[in-house]
């Protein structure tokens, strides 16, 4: 069972850029599709972004298309997200998600970790 642990989080102004890190506990963590979700306040979780087992695809919500970039370094056993321009709209927990397959649905991401905060003010 792999475990994950997200960083990078915080507190920044809109416009600003933050870079996710998701450290992975198994040396199979290329074997796992991974993927970014979050979740606001009252909301449900919410798909942000996700990557093949190799990184040759990726997919991505349509609102943080152009200004999110999800990758992964395998030999690190990392997921990373990188996200520019932010916006008041992208404050959530952010989590990362780990599953055998490429989805946008959280339900197939068995494993998560346990969120880090991004609050982006106006």
């Amino acid at each position: 069972q792999v475990q994950l642990v997200e960083s990078g989080g915080g507190l920044v102004q809109a416009g600003d850029s933050l870079r996710l890190s998701c450290a992975a506990s198994e040396r199979s963590f290329s074997t796992y599709s991974m993927g970014w979700f979050r979740q606001a306040p009252g909301k449900e979780r919410d798909f942000v972004a996700s990557i093949s087992r190799y990184g040759s695809s990726t997919y991505y919500k349509d609102s943080v298309k152009g200004r999110f970039v999800i990758s992964r370094d395998n030999r690190r056993k990392t997921l990373y997200l990188q996200m520019n321009d932010l916006k008041p709209e992208d404050t959530a927990v952010y989590y990362c998600g780990a599953g055998s397959y490429l989805s946008s649905d959280s339900h197939r991401y068995p494993y998560w970790g346990q969120g880090t905060q991004v609050t982006v003010s106006s």
